[in-house]
């Protein structure tokens, strides 16, 4: 499979953005019944250019990219979804908006835990303490996950989850993107933001093992100092997963965050599919000729 592309997306309001290797396509259904599309080109420098080709290095740039684009990608779809023009995106606001919710999602996932256990009357042995750690950050974002599935508009959210995930099985799997076919395959996919936690929650115990129980202080601080090298580990599984995830010793190790996306998928109904099926061919129509082939990259 090619590595030079790099298939994924995520869910909207009322609709699917998918992703390429040369551009993006949102496709959201109007509250008349239509479905409305945007496609956007994607910066050949970032993804096209020399950092792509760099371990450890590309994964925070790509991933705070994918942000950016998910959130313009997010408020395009809910002015579409609520009836109002929806005729552009808008540039800077994303990266603003994405910015607020990754301050957030670090004080909350990051700092909180190791705060929290730092705050303990009494010393734990090194390992035992790491792993509670880990415990608490992944306590929160299970609560976190499954709080937010409860709401009604998120529920609708999460199964146009589901079918992005079914349309890129399906045409990573050579069937044809008809809505018949895609609904035959799972909701779950190895290259999904909902397994990229779980895998950071692994990662950042590895990392932070060897600190031992610092002081407070130094504790919170060492886990956003080594974040960018936790997000690019983490970044390097997830490609490797995907590119040898047929490895019968590797189904293993992700197959929990598969389970994992139990909490952030739904069954889609076949207006859903359809939608997501539009989006990944206005996406194939921007590669060039011959390289349509599935990624083994994440999204």
């Amino acid at each position: 499979m090619g590595e030079h592309l790099n298939y994924g997306g995520q869910a909207v309001m009322e609709g699917v953005m998918m992703r390429g290797s040369r551009g993006l396509a949102v496709a959201v259904r109007a509250p008349e019944g239509n479905i409305r599309l945007r496609t956007e080109p994607l910066n050949p420098a970032l993804y096209a250019g020399r950092l792509t080709r760099i371990p450890l290095l590309r994964g925070l740039p790509l991933l705070w990219d994918t942000l950016g684009l998910g959130m313009k990608a997010l408020m395009w779809s809910a002015e579409v979804a609520a009836g109002e023009a929806g005729e552009a995106f808008r540039g800077g606001l994303g990266w603003v908006v994405g910015l607020l919710g990754v301050g957030l999602g670090l004080l909350l996932f990051m700092a909180l835990p190791s705060f929290l256990v730092g705050l303990l009357p009494f010393a734990l042995p090194a390992v035992v303490d790491n792993l509670l750690e880990a415990l608490v950050r992944l306590a929160l974002i299970l609560g976190y996950l499954w709080g937010v599935g409860r709401m009604p508009d998120i529920q609708r959210v999460f199964a146009y989850h589901g079918a992005e995930h079914k349309t890129i099985n399906a045409y990573e799997d050579g069937a044809p993107l008809t809505v018949e076919r895609v609904q035959e395959y799972s909701t779950a996919h190895t290259r999904c933001g909902t397994a990229f936690l779980l895998t950071v929650v692994v990662v950042a115990m590895l990392v932070l093992a060897p600190l031992g129980r610092p002081a407070l202080v130094w504790r919170v601080t060492s886990r956003l100092v080594l974040l960018p090298l936790i997000i690019g580990l983490s970044y390097e599984f997830m490609r490797f997963s995907a590119r040898y995830g047929e490895r019968p010793w590797l189904r293993w190790l992700v197959r929990p965050g598969l389970a994992l996306q139990r909490l952030t998928t739904r069954e889609p109904d076949d207006g859903m599919v359809e939608v997501a099926i539009r989006a990944l061919e206005a996406v194939l129509a921007q590669e060039p000729a011959g390289d349509q082939e599935p990624a083994a990259t994440t999204p």
